[in-house]
C-alpha cells in the first residue's frame, strides 16, 4: 500500500477535483470526511483540522465545489482517497479551471521536476526578499530574521503582490535580484512572500512569466505565498515551499544560538579529542621510556649479559675437554688388544692367500709328469695347429728343459 501511495504521490500530487459534495460530515476532532462525486464517479476525501479551519463557507451535501489536494491511500481499508488542501465553491471554475491548465502546461515542461531544485545554503551571507513594501509579510520575515539572524544583511526588492500590475513588478524585482546575485554574490537565498487571500488575490503568484522568473533565478528560491493551505504555481516552481512568510523565513535563516551551539560542541569535540591524542602520546612516551631506561643501566645490562655468556663458554670448553679426554682414555684402553686382533687377522690372511697361491704354482702341475710347450719365440703352444712339421719346439719340465723338432 505505502508503495501504491508513493507512485500516486510523485505521479500526480497536487491535484485538483470538481465535483458534488456527497455525505459531507464534521467528527469532534474537526476533521472533515466527504465524497466527490459527478456523473461518471465518486472519490472518498478527507479535510483535515487545519485545513477545515481555514474555509470561508459552509460546506453542504449537494453544493459543487472544486477541490486542491493530495491524493493517497487509505491503509486499513485500502481505499484511495484526497487529503484535501482548499476547498471552494465552484462559482471560481472559470479561474481555478485555468489554474489547473496552466499548471499541467508548465508541469510538462519540467519546470516542477524535484530534480532540478537546489538545497538551501547552510547559512547564507545574505538574503533577498521580494514582496510589497506595505505587505504584512514583510515585517513577519524581518522580524523573524531579526530574532534568529540579526547578523545576516537582508535586501529587499519591492513589488507589488496583488493585481493586474503585480506580475511585470515581481518579474522585475526578481530580474534585480539575480542580476545582483550574479555580480557581487548577495542574496544566496530569496523568498518570495506575501499573506493569504482568495484565488484572486494571490493569482499574480500564479502568472506564467512570474513561475518561468522563479525557474531563472540563480538563486534558491524558497515560496512563502498565503496560509498553509495555499498552493499557487510559484510554490511548485520555488526550489522550496514555505506554509507562511514567517516559515520561509525560519527555513533560510537558523537561530543564531542553534549555531552557537553546534560552534559549542564542535569545540568541545575538538578540544575531547585533542586531550585524547595528548594522552595516548603520553602513555607512549612513558611506555618508550621505560624501555630505555638510563644510559649506565643499559650499559651495566649488556655487561653482565657479556659476563654470562663468556662464563656459559667456558663451561662449555671446559666440558668439551673433559669429553675428549676420556674418549682418548677409553681408546688408550682398547687400542693395544685391537690393534694385536687386526695383526693376527691380517697374519692369517697372509697364510690363506699363500696356501692359495702355492696351488696354483705351474711347478707343481710340471711336478705331476706334464710339460709346458713354447715355441722358439717363447710362447705358450696350447693346440697342434699353433705347430708347423719339423718346427723346433722347447718342452719345459720340472728339472729343465729340451729342445724338440714337431714330426711332419
Amino acid at each position: 500500500m505505502q508503495a501504491i501511495a508513493d507512485t500516486l504521490s510523485v505521479r500526480f500530487n497536487p491535484v485538483a477535483v470538481r465535483g458534488e459534495i456527497s455525505g459531507f460530515s464534521r467528527a469532534a476532532s474537526g476533521h472533515c470526511y466527504f465524497s466527490l462525486k459527478d456523473d461518471s464517479g465518486q472519490l472518498r476525501c478527507a479535510m483535515f483540522r487545519r485545513a477545515a479551519d481555514q474555509l470561508s463557507f459552509a460546506p453542504r451535501d449537494g453544493q459543487l465545489v472544486q477541490a486542491l489536494g493530495k491524493l493517497d491511500v487509505y491503509g486499513p481499508r485500502g481505499d484511495l482517497q484526497l487529503i484535501v488542501e482548499s476547498l471552494r465553491p465552484a462559482g471560481q471554475g472559470a479561474l481555478f479551471e485555468q489554474f489547473v491548465r496552466l499548471k499541467a502546461k508548465l508541469e510538462a515542461e519540467g519546470l516542477f521536476d524535484e530534480g532540478r531544485k537546489r538545497a538551501l545554503p547552510a547559512q547564507p551571507r545574505s538574503i533577498a526578499v521580494v514582496t510589497s513594501l506595505g505587505a504584512a509579510a514583510l515585517r513577519d520575515v524581518v522580524t523573524a530574521l531579526q530574532r534568529r539572524v540579526p547578523h545576516i544583511p537582508v535586501l529587499i526588492h519591492p513589488a507589488s503582490v496583488q493585481g493586474a500590475q503585480a506580475p511585470q513588478e515581481i518579474c522585475a524585482a526578481l530580474e534585480r535580484a539575480s542580476r545582483r546575485h550574479q555580480e557581487s554574490g548577495e542574496g544566496e537565498v530569496l523568498l518570495l512572500v506575501r499573506g493569504g487571500g482568495s484565488l484572486e488575490d494571490l493569482w499574480a503568484f500564479n502568472d506564467e512569466s512570474v513561475v518561468r522568473a522563479v525557474v531563472r533565478a540563480p538563486m534558491p528560491v524558497i515560496c512563502g505565498v498565503g496560509h498553509e493551505t495555499d498552493f499557487t504555481l510559484s510554490d511548485f516552481a520555488a526550489d522550496l515551499r514555505a506554509p507562511t512568510p514567517t516559515a520561509a523565513a525560519e527555513l533560510c535563516a537558523p537561530t543564531r544560538q542553534s549555531r552557537l551551539d553546534a560552534l559549542a560542541q564542535l569545540e568541545a569535540d575538538l578540544l575531547g579529542n585533542a586531550w585524547r591524542s595528548l594522552d595516548q602520546r603520553n602513555q607512549r612516551l612513558d611506555q618508550l621510556a621505560q624501555r630505555l631506561g638510563r644510559p649506565s643501566g643499559r650499559v651495566h645490562e649488556s655487561h653482565r649479559r657479556l659476563n654470562n655468556i663468556q662464563h656459559r663458554l667456558s663451561a662449555a670448553l671446559q666440558l668439551r675437554r673433559q669429553r675428549e679426554a676420556l674418549a682418548v682414555e677409553r681408546l688408550a684402553a682398547v687400542l693395544p688388544a685391537a690393534l694385536a686382533r687386526a695383526i693376527s687377522n691380517q697374519s692369517q690372511r697372509v697364510e690363506r692367500c699363500a696356501s692359495a697361491l702355492s696351488l696354483l704354482d705351474p711347478k707343481l702341475v710340471l711336478q705331476r709328469g706334464y710339460a709346458i710347450l713354447t715355441d722358439g719365440e717363447g710362447a705358450t703352444i696350447t693346440q697342434a695347429a699353433q705347430v708347423r712339421p719339423g718346427q723346433a719346439v722347447r718342452a719345459l719340465l720340472a728339472d729343465g728343459s729340451l729342445g724338440l723338432t714337431a714330426d711332419p
